[in-house]
């Protein structure tokens, strides 16, 4: 079978990782890296054997498909330029920075019948792929995301940056219509939202909790599970997943929890071991990034669509804006008057105005 040739455009830190690990996929060549910034082409021409250009355009003839990791700001142009051109598309998350610019892309995809896949890496990691096995019946999710000011993905804030990948785990685990969005989101070093949390209610009664950070002094990248079957604590760092099933007794409640004991703790020492048994899954160590691209490649061999498609991506990105609408109507009052504060918590810097008038000695 003839291997796909794939551009990757944007030749940094995610652009580099794609092109690397491309040379691992089976069924798929690189053969041009995009990006305007002569250094970064410089810096990938010297890591990958293969033509470099400033512009994706003058190499359009010479592919089939591309992994855009452009800057995000970027992703709508770029790719409705390649989807037109009748080429196959990973992009990266988000898939764009409005829901109608997604929609858009997922719109153009199906009617050129052309795979374009999400870059939700997460949905890939060992620890989430195997949260199917414990069969959570999922009415409740709590997320936390965290990393050290990344010095890059400036062009959006955390709910685009970080967020968007727990929006889409969750999105996921249901196709209910969002019913209510609630958020605050608070910019500490950039011009966009560095620290955020939303709570999101589902009409079919899932609810979900996530926070995110990006100012944060210690990653963290966990997520806890709750339903009628039991619950599961994730950690996609690990990556680890614990699940905790109750017993029989526990959910007939067949005992007393003010039972006289000897034990004033009652049945803390036992509950775990009793009640609420631990299972901790072994779990295969796997690069997400290597499995999302073979999955890339096998959607476009195969006609079938990838893992994270272009309209769940774009469902993703739909719900980050309800959530980004919800900060800017957030009210902050501090002890600043009410107009002088801004939706992410800034107060507004005044603007000193110059006297008209010279000083008289």
């Amino acid at each position: 079978m003839t291997r796909l040739r794939v551009a990757v455009i944007g030749a940094g830190h995610l652009g580099r990782i794609h092109s690397k690990l491309l040379g691992s996929v089976d069924g798929a060549q690189l053969v041009a890296i995009s990006d305007p910034i002569e250094a970064a082409r410089n810096n990938a021409a010297k890591l990958f054997d293969v033509p470099t250009f400033a512009d994706y355009r003058d190499c359009i003839d010479q592919i089939d498909a591309a992994v855009i990791a452009a800057p995000t700001d970027a992703h709508a142009e770029i790719a409705t330029n390649l989807l037109k051109a009748g080429k196959h598309l990973l992009v990266e998350k988000p898939l764009a920075t409005t829901a109608a610019d997604a929609d858009k892309l997922a719109m153009l995809a199906a009617s050129r019948r052309l795979t374009l896949q999400v870059g939700h890496v997460e949905r890939f990691n060992p620890a989430f792929t195997a949260l199917g096995d414990i069969g959570v019946d999922v009415k409740y999710v709590e997320a936390v995301r965290a990393s050290r000011f990344p010095g890059r993905c400036l062009d959006v804030g955390v709910v685009m940056d970080l967020m968007i990948h727990d929006i889409d785990l969750v999105c996921s685990m249901t196709d209910a219509a969002i019913a209510d969005v609630s958020a605050s989101g608070i910019a500490v070093v950039s011009d966009h939202e560095d620290l955020a949390e939303a709570r999101l209610e589902f009409a079919c009664g899932l609810v979900a909790n996530l926070k995110a950070s990006r100012v944060s002094p210690a990653p963290a990248r966990q997520m806890q599970v709750y339903g009628g079957g039991g619950f599961a604590e994730i950690d996609f760092s690990g990556p680890a997943l614990h699940a905790v099933r109750p017993s029989e007794s526990l959910v007939d409640r067949d005992f007393d929890l003010d039972e006289a004991t000897d034990n004033p703790l009652g049945y803390a020492d036992t509950l775990f071991t009793d009640h609420l048994q631990l299972e901790t899954k072994q779990l295969e160590s796997r690069n997400a990034i290597l499995d999302e691209l073979h999955d890339f490649v096998i959607s476009i061999q195969s006609g079938i669509s990838p893992t994270v498609s272009g309209l769940a991506g774009a469902r993703a990105v739909t719900i980050a804006e309800k959530i980004l609408d919800a900060i800017a109507r957030r009210a902050w009052y501090a002890e600043a008057a009410p107009s002088e504060i801004g939706p992410l918590a800034s107060i507004r810097r005044r603007i000193e105005t110059p006297s008209r008038f010279r000083k008289v000695a």
